[in-house]
C-alpha cells in the first residue's frame, strides 16, 4: 500500500550525473584546499626541524600508499558506500584531532588526512567509472575541475588567514566541508556502485593485481603521467615559497603565485572545448611539452627571481591542462572488472609523487643549487611529452558511427543512382562471380 504512495524517487534512485560527481569532488576539494597551506605550518610550529618535518611526511607518504594498496581487498567484505563513509569520517576525526588535542598532535592529523583523502579517491574514481560513460570522461572531469576551482583558489589563502585569526577555526570549517561530504554521498544514493560479475573465487591478496597493472603497458604509461603531473605541482608548491624566500621576496609570494594557479582551474571549460576539436593526445602532449620548458627556463634565469617564479606560474598553467586530460590514458583504458583495483593503482600516483619528489630533490641538491630541482622536474616532464608521442590519436573520442541515409544517394542527374549490378554465379562453380555484360 505505501507502495503505491511513495515517489518513484524514492523507491528508485536516480542515477547520479556529472553535475552530482562534481559536487562531491567540489565539497572533498573545500576539505582540503582549507588545511593545504595550514597542516605545513602547524607542523613546523610543533616540531619546530624542517628535517624533522620531511620524515614525518616521507612516512605518511608511505602510510598513505599502503592504505591505497588496502583498500580494494577491504572493499571485498566492506561495502563501497561503507569506505567512502569512512574516508569521510576519517576526515573528521583528523580536524577534531586536531582541535582538540595537543599540539604534537597534529602528525596524526596529517596521517588522517591523508588516509582518508586516498580511500575517497579510490571510492570516487571507482564510482566515476560505473555511471559515466568513457566518452563523457572527459567532461566528467572538466566539470569536477570547474566546480573544485573555488575552493582550491580561495582555500589556502583563507585557512591561512583564518589560522592566524583562531587557530581551530579552519579545521571547523573543514570538519564541517567534511560533514557536508558525507550527507551529500548519502542523499546521492550510490550504493555499492555497478554488479559487473559475481565474485567465483576467494578474494585475492590486495598486492596481487600489481601483476595485471604491468602487464598492461597502456596503464603503467598512465599512471606515470599522473606521477610527473604531480611531481611538477609538487615542486611548484613546496620549492618556489623556498625559491622565493632565499631571494628576498617575501613570504606570501608562494601564496600568491599557487593562488593565481588554482584560478586558472575557471578556464576549464575553454579547455574542454579545445579538447573536443582536437584530441586527449594533443592535449597531453602540449601540456607536458609548455610545462617543462617553463620549468626548465626558469632554472636557466634563477639570477632573475622574478622572471623566474613568473617562468614558474606560466608552466603551472599547463599543468592544469593535464589536470583536465592527464588522467584519461589511464582512465580509458581500465577494463570493467578491475575498475576498484586500478582505482587503487591509479590513487597511488599521489603518495608516489610525494616519495619521489622530495627524494630526487635530495638528491639533487646534495650536487647542484636550488634552481636545479625545477630542472629535474622539467627534464621529467620532457620525458612524458616524448612517451606520449605513442598514444593513439583518436584516444578518447567519440566511437559512433553516422546514421544511414533515409533516401538512397542521388545521381548527378538528381534522380536516384542506379544501384550496383547483382553478381551472377558461375555455372562452373569455380567461385567467381560474373556480372551481365553492357
Amino acid at each position: 500500500m505505501f507502495q503505491r504512495r511513495m515517489p518513484d524517487w524514492l523507491r528508485h534512485a536516480p542515477n547520479p550525473g556529472l553535475r552530482g560527481f562534481a559536487l562531491l569532488a567540489a565539497l572533498e576539494a573545500a576539505v582540503r584546499g582549507m588545511l593545504i597551506s595550514v597542516l605545513p605550518v602547524a607542523m613546523y610550529k610543533a616540531f619546530a626541524d624542517a628535517q624533522r618535518v620531511s620524515e614525518i611526511y616521507l612516512a605518511i607518504g608511505f602510510c598513505s600508499l599502503l592504505t591505497g594498496l588496502m583498500v580494494p581487498w577491504l572493499t571485498r567484505t566492506v561495502p563501497r558506500r561503507y569506505m567512502f563513509s569512512l574516508g569521510a569520517c576519517l576526515f573528521m576525526a583528523g580536524c577534531a584531532l586536531a582541535i582538540a588535542g595537543p599540539a604534537e598532535s597534529i602528525a596524526f592529523t596529517v596521517l588522517l588526512n591523508s588516509a582518508a583523502t586516498v580511500i575517497v579517491t579510490v571510492c570516487f574514481n571507482a564510482y566515476v567509472l560505473d555511471y559515466i560513460a568513457k566518452v563523457e570522461l572527459g567532461r566528467a572531469e572538466t566539470l569536477r575541475l570547474f566546480y573544485s576551482a573555488l575552493a582550491w583558489t580561495a582555500g589556502p589563502v583563507l585557512g591561512v588567514w583564518l589560522y592566524g585569526l583562531w587557530q581551530p577555526a579552519p579545521f571547523i570549517v573543514s570538519f564541517a566541508a567534511a560533514t557536508a561530504l558525507l550527507i551529500a554521498f548519502w542523499i546521492m544514493r550510490l550504493g555499492d556502485g555497478k554488479l559487473i560479475t559475481r565474485a567465483r573465487a576467494p578474494a585475492p591478496n590486495p598486492f596481487a593485481y600489481l601483476g595485471r597493472f604491468f602487464r598492461q603497458p597502456r596503464l603503467v604509461t598512465g599512471w606515470l603521467f599522473a606521477v610527473i603531473r604531480s611531481c611538477g605541482w609538487w615542486a611548484y608548491i613546496v620549492y618556489l615559497p623556498i625559491f622565493a624566500l632565499d631571494n628576498g621576496l617575501g613570504d606570501k609570494t608562494g601564496g600568491i603565485a599557487l593562488s593565481f594557479s588554482n584560478g586558472l582551474l575557471f578556464a576549464v571549460p575553454v579547455a574542454l572545448v579545445w579538447l573536443q576539436k582536437t584530441s586527449v593526445k594533443a592535449g597531453v602532449r602540449l601540456g607536458f611539452l609548455f610545462s617543462g620548458l617553463g620549468f626548465i627556463a626558469a632554472a636557466f634565469v634563477a639570477s632573475a627571481p622574478v622572471v623566474s617564479i613568473l617562468l614558474l606560474a606560466a608552466g603551472s598553467a599547463f599543468l592544469i591542462l593535464l589536470d583536465v586530460c592527464g588522467g584519461l590514458p589511464f582512465l580509458l583504458a581500465v577494463k570493467p572488472s578491475e575498475r576498484t583495483e586500478m582505482s587503487a593503482v591509479y590513487s597511488s600516483y599521489r603518495d608516489a609523487s610525494n616519495i619521489i619528489s622530495p627524494g630526487v630533490a635530495w638528491l639533487v641538491l646534495l650536487v647542484f643549487p636550488l634552481p636545479s630541482v625545477f630542472a629535474a622536474i622539467g627534464a621529467g616532464l620532457l620525458g612524458c611529452f616524448v612517451v606520449a608521442g605513442r598514444l593513439h590519436a583518436r584516444l578518447g573520442a567519440q566511437r559512433l558511427k553516422p546514421p544511414a541515409p533515409l533516401l538512397p544517394p542521388l545521381g548527378d542527374t538528381g534522380q536516384p543512382a542506379d544501384p550496383e549490378p547483382a553478381p551472377i554465379p558461375s555455372r562452373a562453380g569455380d567461385g567467381r562471380r560474373r556480372f551481365p555484360s553492357s
